[in-house]
Order: C-alpha cells, then sequence, then structure tokens
C-alpha cells in the first residue's frame, strides 16, 4: 500500500509541473490516506515481525461474532441453511 501511494504521489507531482490540478490531487491522496488508510480507527494494524498473537480475548470476540452471523442465517434463511447442512454431511 505504502509504495502504490509513494508512486501515485510521485507521478501526480510531475504532472503537476504542467498543470496545478495535479498537486491537488496529490494531496487529496495524502490526506486520504492519512485519514482512512494506515492506523486509522476500525482497521486492524498489520502485525510486523515478532508481534505478539492476537489474545485470546480478540479470539474469542471474532468467534461470538461468526457465532451470532450464523444463527442469524439459519434463522432468516432455513431453507438454504438446511441445504448447506446437506451438503456438508454428503447426503
Amino acid at each position: 500500500m505504502r509504495g502504490v501511494l509513494a508512486t501515485g504521489t510521485v507521478v501526480l507531482v510531475i504532472l503537476g509541473t504542467g498543470n496545478h490540478l495535479w498537486w491537488l490531487a496529490a494531496v487529496a491522496l495524502l490526506y486520504l490516506y492519512a485519514t482512512h488508510g494506515r492506523g486509522s480507527p476500525g482497521t486492524i494494524p498489520p502485525a510486523g515481525p515478532g508481534a505478539p498473537p492476537d489474545s485470546y480475548r480478540a479470539y474469542r470476540d471474532r468467534r461470538d461474532r461468526q457465532a451470532e452471523w450464523e444463527r442469524r442465517y439459519r434463522r432468516e434463511r432455513p431453507v438454504e441453511a438446511r441445504r448447506q447442512a446437506r451438503e456438508k454431511s454428503g447426503r
């Protein structure tokens, strides 16, 4: 992601020598990356080398959220859920 961002910014700055709108596009790209890219709320930062694994609480939260979605799917779509269960069991 950083490589694409750096390359895009350099290209926009080079294009900006003839048209100042490209400079504005480069600034907008950097602004979007700063606000919505790396480290923004709602995104999970990538684990670097030597980073500890996710805690057990995070694992349980993901597992419980997945179970809630599966129960909701079975409740709202009983026919599809039964069909998937049959396919999974090999009948």
